[in-house]
């Protein structure tokens, strides 16, 4: 199902009859495959407009799943990245995306007549892969910068409080907090008919079948996470995502939220 190297549907359906972590445990190996990953031109998108906003010396990947954020914050941070996820398969994936310095992906060996040329040492910031709970992260105030891609439909509006108060806790004192946010689709268009249908199907889900499985994209909207962020104790702001265009009425497409630590 969507790419020859992508998930069938026999093994979607089994992953969205399992639980969260085990369903993301089988998807893994399938993940980049799917339009679930983060599309690239969206992480460009934020790495430009977040870019403006450093420097940085740590970043945390929140929910990093294989690493798509992980990849952004490499580009952003001087010293030190942490990818936390609490899918054992989605870490196994992202440790073998990035690999520690001087060691490559099996599949990108050089051949032995093309040797490839070495690294410099030290380039790059260290990256390393926590495996935890998002509600409940076990770090100190450490970072400079946090982000977060594709994740928070996982979490019951009840969550979101709890959530952004853990991301806060390990911020340092001016750290940032970011991630995007689209537009909501027209009221009555195809796109706002297939989330509503969407949401409703797992809706149902959860009613009849345990474990549950927590995937909605209608249940994050602006206004409320605005609301739990800056009761979670951030400055908040919006940033528009030029790069990502703009709606017939002149609105931007997607927006940058950035969540201070004050």
């Amino acid at each position: 199902m969507f790419t020859e190297q992508g998930p069938t549907v026999r093994e979607l359906a089994v992953q969205a009859l399992s639980s969260i972590e085990r369903g993301y445990d089988l998807l893994a190996p399938k993940f980049d495959h799917t339009p679930y990953r983060t599309p690239d031109r969206v992480l460009d998108a934020v790495t430009d407009e977040v870019r403006r906003l450093g420097p940085f010396d740590t970043g945390l990947d929140v929910c990093c799943g294989t690493g798509a954020g992980v990849g952004v914050l490499r580009r952003l941070c001087r010293e030190r990245v942490v990818g936390v996820d609490f899918s054992a398969g989605m870490l196994a994936e992202a440790r073998a995306a990035f690999p520690p310095e001087g060691e490559r992906p099996a599949e990108e060996e050089p051949a032995e007549e093309e040797p490839a040329e070495e690294e410099p040492a030290g380039e790059g910031p260290a990256v390393d892969w926590v495996r935890a709970d998002a509600r409940s992260l076990p770090f100190a105030p450490a970072f400079d910068l946090a982000l977060s891609f594709g994740a928070f439909g996982h979490f019951l509006p009840a969550e979101r409080f709890g959530l952004f108060a853990e991301v806060h806790g390990s911020l340092r004192p001016g750290g940032q907090f970011v991630f995007p946010i689209g537009a909501p689709p027209p009221v009555g268009s195809r796109a706002y008919w297939t989330l509503l249908g969407f949401d409703a199907a797992m809706r149902v889900r959860n009613a009849l079948w345990r474990p549950q499985f927590v995937m909605y994209y209608r249940t994050f909207r602006l206004g409320d996470v605005l609301e739990d962020l800056t009761r979670a104790g951030f400055a908040v702001r919006l940033m528009p995502l030029a790069e990502l265009g703009r709606r017939p009425d002149g609105s931007p497409r997607a927006r940058l939220v950035v969540a201070t630590r004050e």
